[in-house]
């Protein structure tokens, strides 16, 4: 088959849109000391959850941002797991541990967006660890700040 300058064209415009999240690919997984298996999560199975959306500036982008996501302490709580200690892995293998207090003391999301639009993989996401950094001076400290798991895939409940 040969590859007409047209059809090079749209193949082109069509590479270069932002591919949408998978609503149906499971895009989290999430186990704990009490848990049978680990749960997997989509898209949609976050979205189906309670939002809550804030505005904080982030240190590894310019300007303030709008995020939107479903609290971690609401996640873990409705997926009955419990524990003192999360430890939180990113696509590229970047590992933290992050104590559960923090999810009660601070409103700490999973976002999935960002100003409105979906968390794309190539501008971490689909997935990241987003705390309200400017509603509180406390996180505005950078052991906080290592804290913030871009391209989020699985957190671990010990």
């Amino acid at each position: 088959m040969r590859l007409t300058p047209l059809t090079a064209l749209v193949c082109l415009i069509l590479a270069a849109l932002p591919v949408a999240a998978q609503d149906d690919k499971p895009v989290l997984q999430v186990t704990g000391l009490n848990s049978d298996a680990p749960a997997r999560l989509t898209i949609a199975d976050l979205r189906a959850l309670p939002a809550t959306t804030f505005s904080t500036s982030t240190v590894v982008t310019d300007a303030t941002h709008r995020f939107t996501g479903v609290l971690l302490r609401d996640l873990l709580g409705h997926l009955n797991i419990k524990g003192k200690m999360v430890t939180a892995t990113a696509l590229n293998d970047y590992v933290i541990d992050i104590p559960m207090s923090d999810f009660e003391s601070f409103d700490v999301i999973i976002a999935y967006s960002m100003d409105g639009r979906a968390l794309e993989r190539a501008d971490k996401g689909p997935l990241w660890i987003v705390y309200p950094r400017d509603a509180h001076k406390k996180l505005q400290d950078i052991r906080y700040d290592y804290r913030w798991v871009w391209q989020l895939s699985e957190i671990k409940v010990r």
